[in-house]
Parts: C-alpha cells; structure tokens; sequence
C-alpha cells in the first residue's frame, strides 16, 4: 500500500489524532531511538531494522518497520532454526518491553498503520483467512490492539481474529484511547509476550473447516 497522509476509509478523526501523537512523539523519542540503534549495531551488527511484507487496509501488502531482535542465520546454515536460537539477549530485552516495535511509528506517520488497529500479520497469510476473519483488514492494521490486551500471543490465532473483528465492529475514538490506556498497562505488566511453547508465536495455517 503506498504511503497516503489520509488513507481512504480511514475515521478523519482517527486519522488525525494518530498524526497528533506520532508526529511530536517521535521527535521526543529520537534519542531513544539512537540509543537502541547503536546497542544492536554493536551487540548484533547491521542492519538494526527488521522489515518484512504485511497485509495492511483492504488486503494491501507494506513493509512493517521493527528493531532487529533475531540473528541472521550464517551462510550455508539451516534456515528454519528456531525463533528461540536466534533470539539475542538484546532482542528478548526489546520484545520483552516491547520497544522493538518503536520503528512502527513510522508506518503509522506514513499512513500504512494507525496507533490502534488489528496486528499486521505476514503477507502470505492473507490467503489463509477465512471471510470472516480477513475482516479484520477492513480498518488500518494497528501497534497495539483489542487482542493485544486480552492475551495478545497467549490467544489462539482463532481467538485473536475473532477479537480483531469484534474491533472492527465496535471500533470508536473513545475505545481507541481505553485501548491505549490499557497497553500501556500491559507493557509494564509483560503479558501474553509468546504463546506457551514458544519464543514468540508459532505460524498462522489457516483453520480447519474455513469457508
């Protein structure tokens, strides 16, 4: 999805209120944003950003921005090693306070992501919804969102759209700033940060039975 001030479909007021924040609030965190830059460069190497394709409003495809919390795997290595032995210890500290996902601000100034909205998930799972829950691109994919403060990676990928969708259904500006409040809450608490078993979510198949 190319880069739009104001996306189509997009709540002028949600809109809005995204550019309010994002704008002042990534000069704030510049700092920050070095500081954690120069930590993974020397502790991990280039490149500190991790981008990967997903799915966005309408089923449109962006690059989603994040820190780096994984090795590349070497050259000539298996390429399907575990997200645990590829997480570093700077990766797991980033994940765990969940600055990793800081970088995302961008999306959101570029209008591929709001502060508030489902989760972006990889591109390839768009062909693995069922109708129902490719619904929850029906809205701007988020930072945080209605799953990520009912168990976020702790949920069932089943019980993750079904809460995305419900979003979709009931989305408001009031619960768009109770949903903030409460991640907020969430990160200190550092809940639902993997699914049990896992270093952080296993892959989405597709469910069983889909339309």
């Amino acid at each position: 999805m190319s880069a739009r001030l104001f996306p189509p479909g997009v709540p002028v007021s949600k809109r809005v209120f995204d550019l309010l924040v994002v704008i002042p609030g990534l000069v704030l965190i510049s700092p920050l944003l070095l500081v954690i830059s120069l930590w993974l460069l020397i502790t991990q190497g280039w490149p500190v950003f991790f981008t990967q394709p997903r799915g966005g409003l309408g089923g449109s495809v962006f690059h989603i921005y994040k820190f780096r919390t994984m090795r590349e795997p070497p050259p000539g290595a298996d390429p399907l090693k575990s997200d645990a032995q590829r997480l570093t210890p700077a990766g797991r500290f980033l994940r765990a306070t969940s600055l990793d996902e800081l970088p995302e601000l961008w999306n959101v100034l570029r209008g591929e992501m709001s502060l508030v909205g489902p989760r972006p998930l990889m591109a390839r799972y768009l062909t693995r919804y069922t109708p129902e829950q490719a619904r929850r691109h029906e809205v701007l994919p988020g930072i945080t969102g209605w799953a990520q403060i009912n168990g976020r990676n702790a949920l069932t990928w089943e019980d993750k759209f079904a809460l995305d969708v419900w979003y979709v259904d009931h989305w408001s500006f009031w619960l768009d700033l109770q949903i903030l409040a409460r991640t907020l809450v969430k990160v200190v608490q550092r809940e639902g940060i993997s699914q049990p078993g896992q270093a952080t979510a296993e892959e989405f198949m597709g469910t069983a039975g889909r339309d």
